[in-house]
């Protein structure tokens, strides 16, 4: 090891657990997880496309949300399942600046995304009438491209400062991706500036958005406890829970590792938290958003029921 340290430039990943015999039971699982989130997603983004009952400002940055989880969760988790498989655990200087740029990118452009989605449903259901003014295709657009703007500048910044400087330690990451705190551990010079901005690009990326998050379901909850309609009233709130537990899986586990000193921290705890919104979040939000949304369950009534038509149709034909 220590001459591969010397002569390499490769970092090498320890995973998620120590390798053992349980690799290729590992590998399965984290596979089948990796098929239901991809599976998931890509059918969410497709129902939305082909329904024209989901056209709206909401469903469409639901499927953004949808498309973001998707590139998420293909970031992490091919090279992840693939050290449970394979003795060779490294990865190459450039592939981890990349896995790592794309991390920050659309964790941050995540994050953000689902503040513009409760601003959504707080101006659908406290100022319905202004509806149609403030959450319009433009600004549904702005919302998006204003994300994905902010989390590349946010990631190119991080990236760029973590891949520059010099690392005289081991080149083992104990993590299952190249998380950028966890890379700093080795590195060669005190980065106590580099984590104050860490710091601060917590606040502004999950801190900001959550306290906006929770202002916004905070005026529902009691705009919604004042509706004469039982029907509008049970429609909200299940709108509302729906994106408060797609919310809390992601930015709680995400706030609490970032937000910590170093010093309280440990590679385990780290790498533990680390699954809950790089797997499980990206895997749980099309399951979340389907079973407990009858406008998406009607729109896939809708196209089961048109699939039949068709086919049944085509057989008459012939």
């Amino acid at each position: 090891m220590e001459n591969y340290n010397q002569t390499s430039t490769d970092f090498i990943l320890l995973g998620l657990f120590p390798s053992s015999r349980f690799g290729k039971f590992f590998f399965i699982l984290i596979f089948l997880i990796f098929l239901i989130a991809v599976f998931g997603n890509f059918f969410m983004i497709l129902l939305i496309f082909l329904d024209t009952h989901l056209h709206t400002p909401m469903y469409f940055l639901l499927s953004q949300l949808s498309f973001i989880d998707l590139n998420y969760i293909s970031t992490i988790v091919p090279k992840m399942a693939y050290n449970f498989l394979f003795p060779d655990k490294s990865i190459s200087f450039i592939g981890c600046g990349i896995q790592s740029f794309f991390f920050l990118t659309l964790g941050g452009a995540e994050t953000l995304l689902l503040m513009f989605m409760a601003y959504d449903r707080y101006v659908a259901i406290c100022l319905p009438l202004h509806y149609p003014i403030k959450i319009s295709r433009k600004v549904c657009m702005l919302m998006i491209i204003g994300s994905w703007i902010m989390g590349s500048i946010n990631s190119c910044a991080h990236t760029t400062y973590a891949f520059r400087i010099s690392y005289c330690k081991s080149r083992v990451i104990n993590h299952f991706f190249c998380d950028v705190p966890a890379m700093l551990t080795l590195a060669c010079m005190d980065t106590w500036i580099y984590e104050y901005t860490v710091f601060m690009s917590t606040i502004f990326f999950l801190l900001l958005p959550f306290i906006g998050i929770a202002c916004s379901y905070g005026r529902v909850l009691f705009a919604v406890y004042h509706m004469h309609s039982t029907k509008g009233r049970k429609k909200a709130y299940s709108t509302c829970s729906t994106h408060l537990t797609v919310v809390t899986f992601y930015y709680m586990p995400f706030a609490y590792t970032y937000l910590r000193p170093r010093a309280f921290r440990t590679p385990t705890e780290d790498k533990a938290l680390a699954v809950f919104y790089t797997i499980l979040t990206p895997m749980l939000n099309p399951v979340i958003y389907s079973l407990r949304n009858k406008e998406v369950i009607g729109a896939l009534r809708r196209l089961i029921h048109r699939f039949c038509f068709v086919k049944l149709s085509t057989n008459i034909s012939a």
